[in-house]
């Protein structure tokens, strides 16, 4: 019952800007840690970034300084917002709660991809 649907990827350029949303049923985003994770060509899933209950947010060293992770709780929203944008972002993104939830219930995922 517990789903989460990812949206906002796309194709685009290096130094390029793009905005992800997470739309989650089935539980209260009000009481868990949100999280977006992401999994590029022949690599394992790694978490990006993290948000708390409070809103205080936390990124991986990769991201740090270049993506910004906030939520709606009101919505059971949660987005990531991608600047400066390289090649070794190329990845499909995904949203969940940290720790994940559980592995029947990852989500499709939105596609990024980065030209060349």
């Amino acid at each position: 019952q517990v789903q989460f649907v990812e949206s906002g990827g796309g194709l685009v350029q290096p130094g390029g800007s793009l905005r992800l949303s997470c739309a989650g049923s089935g539980l209260s985003f009000r009481i868990r840690v949100m999280a977006w994770y992401r999994q590029g060509p022949g690599k394992q899933r790694e978490q990006v970034a993290f948000i708390r209950i409070n809103g205080n947010p936390n990124y991986a060293d990769s991201v740090k300084g270049r993506f910004t992770i906030s939520r709606d709780n009101a919505k059971n929203m949660v987005y990531l917002q991608m600047n400066s944008l390289t090649p070794e972002d190329t990845a499909v993104y995904y949203c969940n709660t940290s720790p994940p939830w559980d592995s029947r219930n990852w989500g499709q995922g939105t596609q990024v991809t980065l030209s060349s």
